[in-house]
């Protein structure tokens, strides 16, 4: 039998964010609990369907340690979840031949800005070098020297929005098996670009960073490498080697590389102009909205809870409230200290309510709303896209007409509406919806509205990146430095 070992620690962090992420943020599960993810969209759920399907495979499931995008997490908690995730590894580590780890890219403690590189450094240690770890990463990672130094293999989301997750988890399952079959001894090649990139050109379907990452598609088919991938980073999450970057995994000779890797860098950093967001200022796009004839999406991307921002920002709201609207408008937000006030009161109190602001009072100040307590939830939900559960908290749904607003305890991922239909609302009954994440799948909104209008709005994942203060980041990088001059250099990376 091949003993394959599997864990998981995902979390994606905005630097931006002023709350600190704790360890009661993230769902732990252990042991055979792991094995619940069978079936599901998800990373663990489509090595699964791989180790499964395969002969001889004894599968140890460790840990896997979830947490939703958020604030740098905070120096102790990261101490007692390495420390928990690293006990029991080491624990179920003796007599493995190959390690799976599911992790994100972009995560951040306050006293390391690389713990995933430094989890994969003691999970090496634990393991030793001759037995095969890989990775799955999100495309928005930041895939770091240090990690692939202590890797054999990666995987990487190829879709944005994101709906390859088993399909990203089943490719490194089977890297990790053809690794272990085959004998291969994996290096890295990487060509880093000074760029931060955010927009619809990011679209994996219609954009053209879907065009590039075709091209290293190709090189995968043709068995010239055994994984690629564009990372472009959480261009919030500000670590000293945020960009975007363009990766393979080989076995072979790898001097004809080096030649894609450079062509692909060079054609995604010519169009790094075109993979900036745009935006509307606040006041026209409200203007917009309300002049629009049919239902209008307003995307608030800086306050996107997927992407690290606290979700209390009011800032739409409070512009169509001073523009006297009188268009149904649905919006969500986080705010327990409301929602703990909705359910005190109880279903069809009415109450007022001082909205926004409850996370982060320096940028957001509240905004008085009188209103009606529609209903009450726990806060459960099913995302559409990756079909696991995620929670919010107590919920409730507050009518200040001609404002629905969806309150939120904690700041559960609004890349779909999974939230919104389990607390009985659906967008297409609204004119108006406030949507906070940067980009949905087409279904969700985008085929049914007018327009989407993507709002500068203030916010700790603000796609005006310039606005956000990097201070850690490597510099120049475009676009906070627009001249920034790009000289590709092929980067060699090897297990010791």
């Amino acid at each position: 039998m091949t003993k394959i070992l599997l864990a998981e620690c995902t979390q994606e962090v905005s630097s931006f964010n002023p709350l600190p992420s704790t360890l009661a943020d993230f769902t732990i599960l252990h042991g055979a609990e792991l094995l619940g993810r069978r079936g599901t969209n998800s990373y663990l759920g489509g090595a699964l369907a791989v180790f499964d399907a395969a002969p001889g495979i004894e599968l140890v499931p460790v840990t896997s340690a979830t947490a939703p995008s958020a604030g740098t997490l905070e120096a102790a908690s990261w101490r007692a979840l390495r420390g928990e995730l690293l006990e029991r590894i080491e624990a179920a580590a003796p007599g493995v031949d190959g390690v799976y780890l599911s992790l994100h890219g972009a995560m951040v403690a306050e006293a390391e800005l690389d713990p995933e590189g430094e989890l994969l450094d003691a999970v090496r240690a634990i393991v030793g070098p001759h037995v095969p770890i890989v990775v799955s990463l999100d495309l928005h990672g930041i895939f770091t020297r240090r990690m692939m130094r202590a890797i054999d293999g990666f995987t990487v989301l190829k879709t944005y929005p994101h709906t390859d997750f088993a399909d990203t988890g089943a490719r490194a399952a089977r890297l990790l098996l053809r690794i272990l079959g085959e004998g291969l001894r994996p290096a890295f090649l990487r060509v880093a670009i000074p760029a931060l990139v955010r927009g619809d050109e990011l679209v994996t379907k219609t954009g053209c960073y879907g065009d590039r990452l075709l091209e290293i598609g190709r090189l995968e088919r043709e068995g010239r490498i055994l994984a690629g991938g564009l990372f472009i980073g959480n261009p919030f999450t500000d670590v000293p080697e945020l960009g975007c970057q363009v990766v393979f995994c080989y076995a072979a000779d790898p001097a004809p590389l080096e030649a894609e890797a450079v062509r692909i860098a060079q054609r995604f950093r010519r169009d790094r102009g075109r993979m900036q967001a745009k935006l509307w200022p606040l006041d026209d796009a409200v203007a917009q909205a309300l002049a629009l004839d049919g239902p209008v999406a307003l995307t608030d991307a800086a306050d996107a809870t997927s992407s690290g921002a606290t979700g209390d920002s009011n800032a739409i709201v409070k512009a169509l409230v001073a523009a006297g609207c009188t268009r149904r408008v649905l919006a969500p937000i986080v705010d327990a200290p409301a929602a703990a006030a909705c359910h005190a009161a109880g279903c069809g109190a009415t109450l007022t309510l001082a909205l926004g602001g409850s996370r982060d009072p320096a940028r957001f100040g509240p905004l008085e709303l009188t209103g009606t307590v529609r209903s009450l939830s726990t806060g459960k939900a099913r995302l559409e896209t990756m079909k696991v559960p995620i929670e919010a908290g107590p919920c409730a749904v507050f009518d200040a007409p001609p404002f629905t607003l969806l309150i939120l305890s904690a700041p559960a991922f609004l890349f779909d509406r999974a939230l919104f239909f389990a607390n009985g609302l659906d967008p297409r009954d609204f004119d108006i919806v406030v949507v906070k994440s940067p980009h949905c799948e087409p279904h969700m909104f985008d085929a049914w509205v007018v327009k989407n209008l993507n709002v500068d709005a203030p916010g700790s994942t603000s796609a005006n990146l310039a606005s956000l203060g990097h201070r850690l980041c490597p510099r120049p990088i475009f676009p906070l430095d627009p001249d920034t001059v790009f000289t590709p250099r092929v980067e060699t990376i090897r297990r010791p």
